[in-house]
């Protein structure tokens, strides 16, 4: 499979190890702020785009892709407020796209399990919960992609929440999110249940950016002579009975 990696930062060279570990051929590497260098002959050329740049430039990258008939993998954050509209730009253009918050496996099966605990915990008022993220100093998005991925999942199992917001929490109807930016550490997400007599907390650690990369790089060979709009839950068979 020939792909265009767009995005070349230490995740777009983490996926290009991968992928020419598996066998793969990478053909164009963009930075991330180098959205120009997009030309539709080249992007052409590829069999997927790989996209991890910056929350400025990834619906114009997107687009570009799309334009050029290439099916995308985007794991880029803080831009999803246009998210809707390069959903309905991908089946008008009879395209492929594929969204993960993140493209850990460990983290989609946290997701599951964070859903599963929420529902539950709906018997239980006793129980306030609190989402912690943490994550290098360098990430530009806060709260992370991921630690809002698993925030929604909350509100939508637990009927007490109605909505999220960073910091302290104004009001009982109202999950924190607290957020943290230390050192160089990939990804640490952890959910708390607090009452007065007990904690129930479930946590994922990430120790390096291999299990993010090498799910992009699955995804891509996933996504090949599909069209539409796609997630992990998709490629994992969440939800599938």
């Amino acid at each position: 499979m020939k792909i265009a990696l767009i995005g070349y930062g230490k995740m777009g060279k983490e996926i290009e190890s991968i992928a020419i570990g598996r066998g793969h051929e990478i053909i164009l590497k963009v930075g991330a702020q180098q959205s120009k260098s997009l030309s539709r002959e080249t992007l052409q050329q590829a069999d997927a785009a790989i996209e991890f740049s910056s929350p400025e430039c990834a619906y114009s990258n997107i687009m570009n892709c799309f334009q050029a008939g290439v099916p995308v993998v985007c794991g880029t954050t803080g831009w999803l407020q246009r998210l809707e509209e390069v959903k309905t730009a991908c089946h008008q253009s009879r395209n492929a796209f594929f969204y993960a918050s993140n493209f850990s496996i460990g983290v989609n099966i946290f997701f599951e399990l964070n859903q599963y605990l929420a529902k539950i915990m709906n018997a239980y008022d006793e129980y306030e919960p609190l989402l912690e993220e943490i994550h290098h100093i360098h990430k530009k998005d806060s709260p992370s992609g991921t630690g809002i991925t698993i925030a929604e999942g909350i509100l939508r199992e637990l009927q007490r929440k109605n909505e999220w917001k960073e910091g302290a929490s104004p009001s009982p109807s109202v999950l924190a999110i607290h957020s943290k930016r230390e050192g160089e550490v990939p990804g640490t997400h952890k959910v708390i249940y607090h009452s007065p007599v007990d904690d129930i907390e479930i946590t994922h650690t990430a120790h390096n950016r291999k299990g993010f990369a090498l799910g992009a790089v699955h995804a891509a060979e996933w996504i090949q002579g599909k069209k539409g709009t796609f997630g992990m839950n998709d490629m994992l068979g969440f939800g599938k009975k």
